[in-house]
């Protein structure tokens, strides 16, 4: 037997030939509804096949030896920058204290005198530096051993140098009555002059990414056996009316996105969260307080986020990343498709008084706070062993895609022949009644 017989024994779809066809008006209309039918189909069948869905995970953070950027703008509009210090601290031991580099002070108007910053002029706590001095001159210390920072070591040149002498033995400094580096820099006079201006704390500082805090409060800070204490004198002698009320412009831990990130974010439909009201939720938050001694404090729970668009391994750096956060002026912007690594974080609040006494005033009575403390703000930082991935995947594969479409093809096929002949057998069927 030939091979085409064999082959055509085989044959399922056995064909009619063209005199046996019936073609009518019905057959035309559901085969243009089929065909309509299935371009939409097919159609939708790509769109989810091009869709991208975001598919969240949540595993341990294996990271190990890490840093943390902290990024800040904070408002006290009651207290002058002479005395706010920043310190931070944490669990491993390092304490970073009275906190300058990458840290900027803005001398702020009293409130009274709309609060704006003064004039840059004005910005420069001590310009009166000692270079107009004998080179051979070094100034005493009055009892404190010099700072190991001293400009000339073993010597205390400027007053903040007699402070920090000051600080490293615990001793109270006031405002310098009988030091000759104080007098000559007016810090007395300063301190007058900026008794009712408040100050704005702007910049980055790195942490260690382990449990700590970081606090703004006043007078210098030091040590003190196992605690940490600062000078209070000069905050609670002054008759100004001083008090740690503040605004938080902005406080984000990790690196800023930049727009054109956060604007493809939205255009993949997860802008909504990654916005500051979701990564940052303590943005825009203010407290007032009149009291001299009264303490805030945040209590701050850090949790390592993660974002992965499609393709993110091909490219290079991650946004969040020491080579990523270094774009600027001649690196404006990002590639999409980049990792990118921030945080967000969880926060809790709790303010009292440091004479102590009950929260009558705040509809608790029953609440009784503890006695003593430091008056200021305080961030407490805790870090989450777990880290959230969201992950940018497609939902369907291109095999997936084709079975899609074969089985829009087919069963829209099925039905509307099934239709056809439906509508064919019925309209006979009355034609015949009709005859007879």
């Amino acid at each position: 037997m030939p091979p085409k017989s064999r082959f055509t024994r085989l044959d399922a779809f056995t064909k009619t030939v063209e005199d046996a066809r019936v073609r009518t008006t019905s057959g035309g209309i559901v085969t243009i509804v089929s065909l309509v039918t299935i371009l939409y189909l097919v159609w939708s069948e790509w769109a989810d096949y091009r869709r991208v869905v975001v598919r969240p995970e949540l595993v341990v953070d294996k990271g190990r030896a890490e840093k943390m950027q902290i990024h800040m703008n904070i408002s006290f509009p009651r207290v002058p920058c002479e005395l706010l210090t920043l310190d931070v601290m944490d669990v491993s031991g390092e304490i970073q204290a009275g906190v300058a580099h990458g840290v900027q002070k803005v001398r702020l108007r009293a409130p009274e005198e709309g609060g704006g910053a003064i004039e840059s002029k004005g910005l420069k706590l001590h310009a009166e530096e000692a270079t107009h001095l004998d080179p051979n001159y070094c100034g005493e210390c009055f009892g404190a051993p010099a700072p190991p920072d001293a400009r000339k070591p073993g010597c205390c040149n400027t007053c903040d140098e007699v402070r920090d002498a000051y600080a490293s033995v615990s001793w109270s400094f006031g405002r310098g009555e009988g030091v000759e580096q104080c007098q000559r820099e007016h810090y007395a006079e300063r301190l007058d002059e900026q008794r009712k201006e408040g100050c704005r704390v702007e910049g980055d500082i790195q942490v260690n990414k382990v449990i700590g805090n970081f606090h703004f409060a006043p007078g210098k800070s030091f040590s003190s056996g196992n605690m940490h204490v600062h000078d209070l004198e000069n905050y609670f002698k002054q008759d100004a009316p001083h008090s740690f009320t503040h605004e938080i412009h902005q406080l984000r831990f990790g690196p800023q996105l930049p727009e054109n990130i956060i604007a493809r974010l939205g255009e993949r439909g997860v802008g909504g969260v990654w916005t500051n009201h979701h990564i940052n939720p303590l943005d825009g938050t203010s407290q007032h307080v009149m009291d001299k001694a009264f303490n805030f404090m945040y209590f701050v729970k850090v949790v390592s986020t993660a974002y992965l668009p499609l393709g993110w391994e091909k490219q290079t750096p991650s946004v969040g990343s020491p080579d990523a956060l270094k774009f600027g002026k001649d690196k404006p912007e990002l590639a999409w498709g980049s990792s990118i690594e921030t945080h967000q974080y969880s926060v809790t609040s709790h303010k009292r008084s440091l004479r102590g006494g009950s929260d009558e005033s705040e509809g608790h009575k029953e609440r009784l706070h503890a006695r003593g403390g430091i008056p200021g703000v305080f961030f407490s930082y805790d870090i989450s062993p777990m880290k959230v991935i969201n992950r940018e995947a497609r939902p369907k594969s291109f095999s997936g895609f084709l079975v899609g479409v074969c089985a829009v093809v087919g069963g829209t096929l099925t039905v509307a022949a099934a239709v056809d002949r439906a509508w064919y057998e019925g309209a006979q069927k009355v034609k015949k009644l009709h005859q007879g």
